[in-house]
C-alpha cells in the first residue's frame, strides 16, 4: 500500500477540532449571528446611511400605486387631461428618488458587509495565533483555513447583497401591508389570514436549510483539510506513486461536499416553490373578491388597482424574504462554525497582573521537580520529576536516546505547555507568572527542522524583528555562514524562498534559521541539533560563529551527535524524562553509563564507516 493510500479517509477520520467533539453540537440558528453584532455596531454611520436609503427607496416605491390610482380614477377624462402630465411628472420624480436611494442603499450595505468580513477574518486569524500549542497538536490546518476563508465568504454574501435585499423587502412588506389596510380593510383581512399560512412553511423549512448548509460547510472543510495535507507532502505522494489514490480520496470528499450542498439547494428550492405558490395564489383569491366589490360599487377600479399593486409588492417582498431567509440560514451555519473557534480559550495566557522579568536579563534557568505529559497522551509522562539549574552564560548540552524528553524540555521552557507538576524559573521568576510574550522575547530557538516562510530570504531572517536594517540582516547571515550562498541566489537577499523553503537545501534552511536567531540577540539560546543538516566544511564555519554567540548568553544544545557537545560546560543525560547522568564528556565516559554507551555506538559506527575508505586508499 502506498503512503498516500494509507492516509485516513476524510469520511472516517476523527473530528477536525477535537476540543469541540466532546461538546454537544448546537443547532445552527440565526442567533449564531448575534456574536457578530459588536463588529457591525462599529460602523453606525454606514448603518444610518443604509437605513435612510432603504426608507427613501421603499417610500418612493410605495408612492407609485397612489399616483396610479388617482390617474385611473381621475385622469382619463377630457376635463382632467392636465392631471395626466402632473401624474407622469410625479412618477419621473419618484423614479429619480428611487434610483438615488437604491444606489446609496447598495453602496452602504455592500461596503458594510465587506468591512465586517475583513474585520472578522482578521479577528479569527488573530485569535488562532493566540491559541496554545495543545490546540494545534490535534487541529487540522486545512480545516481551519476553510473556516477562515470559505465560511467567512459565505457570511459575506449574507451581510452584503443579502442584507440589502432583506432591508429593502422588509420595509416594502411592512409598508405595503399598512397601505393595503388603509386602502381596503375588508380585503386586507383576507391577506392577514393568508400570511401565517405562508410564514409557517418558511420558518419550518428554514431550520432544514440551516442544517443542510452546516453539513455542506463541514464537508467542504474536510475536503480542504485533506487537500492541504496531501499538497503539503506532494513530494512524498509522488515518490510513493500515491497520486491516483490521493486524487480518488479527494474526489470522494469533494463529492460528499457536493451532495451536502445539493441537499441544501434542494431544501431552499422547495421552500421557494411553496412560498411563491402560496403568495400568488393568495393574490388571485383577493383579486377575485376585489373584482366583485368593484362590480357591486363598493370600491373604484383605481382603488382596486392600488390595492392590487400593494398586494403584489407585499407578495414579491415576502417571496424575496423567503430566499433571503435561506441565505441567512446558510450564513448562520457558517457563523456557528466561526463562533466555535472564537469561543475557544487559549490554555497559555498572561496572568493579571504579570510578574515582570528582571532587567537586565541574566539567563539563569531552573527546573524544579517538573512533570509533564502531552494532552494527547495524558497517561504517558514525557518528563518526570526533572530538576536542574543552568547558570547565566553557561553552555549545557542535553543528550539522550529518542523519546527521552529533550525537545519537550525546550517546549516547556518556551511555555508552549505548562507542566503538570513542579515549576520552571527564568532569572528567578516562575514563567507561569510572567507574560508569555515577554518570556519568549528572551529565548530564541533554532529547531532541527527549521521553518522557512514563502517570503524573501531577508524577511525570513528578519522574522520576529521586522525593524532590523539590511546591514544587520547581512551581518547575521555572515555570522551564520549563509551570506555567500544567499548572494549567489538569482535576486540575492530578495529571492523568495518558496513555501516552506522548498527551493532551498536542508543546510541552507538551517543556516537561515541560525541567522534569524543570531539577529534576535536573546539572552537564552536553544539549539536543537542546529548543525545536523550542514556538510563538514560549513559545520565548522557555523560552529565557529555559534561559539562566539553562545559565549555571550545561556545556551542549551540538544545533541544527537555527541561530537557537537564535546566543548559544553556541562552535559545532562536524559532518559525516560529524568536526568540520569550529569558531567562533562570525559567524566561521563568514565562512568560507563548511558552516555558512554551512546558515545561508543556513535564513535564505533563512525570508525566502521571509515574503514572501507581507508582500504580503498591503501
Amino acid at each position: 500500500m502506498t503512503e498516500a493510500a494509507a492516509l485516513p479517509d476524510p469520511a472516517l477520520s476523527d473530528p477536525v477540532l477535537p476540543e469541540l467533539a466532546d461538546k454537544p453540537q448546537k443547532k445552527a440558528s440565526p442567533r449564531a449571528l448575534l456574536p457578530l453584532l459588536p463588529y457591525v455596531l462599529r460602523y453606525r454611520v454606514r448603518i444610518a446611511g443604509a437605513l435612510i436609503a432603504v426608507v427613501a427607496a421603499s417610500g418612493a416605491t410605495l408612492a407609485v400605486p397612489l399616483a396610479i390610482r388617482r390617474m385611473i380614477d381621475f385622469g382619463f377624462t377630457q376635463d382632467s387631461a392636465g392631471l395626466i402630465n402632473q401624474y407622469f411628472l410625479a412618477l419621473v420624480g419618484i423614479a429619480a428618488v428611487l434610483a438615488v436611494a437604491s444606489g446609496s442603499r447598495f453602496y452602504f450595505v455592500t461596503t458594510l458587509g465587506e468591512r465586517l468580513i475583513a474585520d472578522l477574518r482578521s479577528a479569527v486569524f488573530a485569535h488562532l495565533c493566540r491559541l496554545d500549542a495543545a490546540f494545534f497538536d490535534t487541529a487540522r490546518i486545512g480545516e481551519l483555513m476553510s473556516r477562515l476563508t470559505a465560511d467567512t465568504t459565505q457570511m459575506k454574501a449574507a451581510f452584503s447583497t443579502t442584507a440589502a435585499l432583506a432591508l429593502r423587502n422588509l420595509f416594502l412588506f411592512v409598508g405595503a401591508i399598512g397601505l393595503m389596510i388603509f386602502t381596503s380593510p375588508r380585503l386586507s383581512a383576507f391577506v392577514l389570514i393568508a400570511i401565517p399560512i405562508i410564514v409557517l412553511p418558511l420558518v419550518a423549512s428554514g431550520r432544514l436549510v440551516r442544517k443542510r448548509s452546516r453539513t455542506a460547510q463541514d464537508a467542504l472543510a474536510e475536503a480542504s483539510a485533506y487537500a492541504s495535507e496531501n499538497l503539503g507532502a506532494v513530494r512524498v505522494m509522488q515518490a510513493y506513486g500515491g497520486e491516483k489514490a490521493a486524487s480518488a480520496r479527494f474526489h470522494a470528499a469533494a463529492e460528499e461536499a457536493y451532495d451536502a450542498a445539493q441537499k441544501a439547494a434542494a431544501a431552499r428550492a422547495r421552500l421557494t416553490i411553496v412560498v411563491i405558490f402560496l403568495v400568488f395564489a393568495s393574490i388571485v383569491g383577493i383579486l377575485w373578491f376585489g373584482a366583485h366589490d368593484v362590480l357591486a360599487g363598493r370600491m373604484t377600479a383605481g382603488l382596486l388597482s392600488q390595492f392590487l399593486i400593494y398586494a403584489v409588492l407585499a407578495a414579491s417582498s415576502l417571496s424575496e424574504l423567503s430566499q433571503v431567509w435561506g441565505e441567512i440560514a446558510a450564513a448562520a451555519g457558517a457563523a456557528g462554525r466561526i463562533g466555535e473557534i472564537l469561543a475557544l480559550k487559549p490554555g497559555i495566557v498572561a496572568p493579571v497582573p504579570a510578574v515582570p522579568l528582571p532587567t537586565p536579563a541574566r539567563g539563569e534557568i531552573r527546573f524544579e521537580h517538573v512533570a509533564f505529559a502531552y494532552p494527547t497522551r495524558p497517561d504517558d509522562e514525557a518528563l518526570s520529576d526533572l530538576s536542574f539549574r543552568i547558570a547565566p552564560g553557561e553552555m549545557v548540552a542535553i543528550v539522550g536516546p529518542s523519546g527521552a524528553g529533550k525537545t519537550t524540555l525546550f517546549q516547556l521552557l518556551q511555555r508552549f505547555y505548562d507542566p503538570n507538576a513542579g515549576r520552571i524559573l527564568l532569572d528567578g521568576v516562575d514563567i507561569k507568572t510572567a507574560d508569555p510574550a515577554e518570556l519568549r522575547r528572551r529565548i530564541r530557538n533554532v529547531p532541527q527542522d527549521p521553518v522557512i516562510f514563502g517570503v524573501s530570504i531577508a524577511d525570513n531572517i528578519r522574522y520576529g524583528r521586522p525593524e532590523a536594517s539590511d546591514d544587520e540582516v547581512r551581518d547575521a547571515a555572515r555570522r551564520a555562514a549563509a551570506d555567500e550562498f544567499i548572494r549567489a541566489l538569482p535576486e540575492g537577499y530578495d529571492t523568495r524562498a518558496g513555501e516552506r523553503g522548498v527551493t532551498l537545501s536542508g543546510g541552507q534552511r538551517q543556516r537561515i534559521a541560525i541567522a534569524r536567531a543570531i539577529l534576535q540577540d536573546a539572552p537564552v539560546l536553544l539549539l536543537d541539533e542546529a548543525t545536523s543538516a550542514l556538510d563538514s566544511e560549513n559545520e565548522v564555519l557555523v560552529q565557529t560563529a555559534l561559539e562566539k554567540v553562545m559565549s555571550e548568553r545561556t545556551t542549551l544544545v540538544i545533541a544527537h551527535r555527541l561530537a557537537t557537545v564535546l566543548n559544553a560546560n556541562r552535559i545532562l543525560v536524559l532518559d525516560n524524562g529524568r536526568v540520569v547522568e550529569e558531567g562533562v564528556h570525559s567524566s561521563l565516559v568514565a562512568q560507563d553509563g548511558l552516555y558512554a554507551r551512546l558515545a561508543r555506538l556513535q564513535f564505533e559506527t563512525g570508525a566502521a564507516a571509515l574503514k572501507p575508505d581507508q582500504a580503498a586508499a591503501e
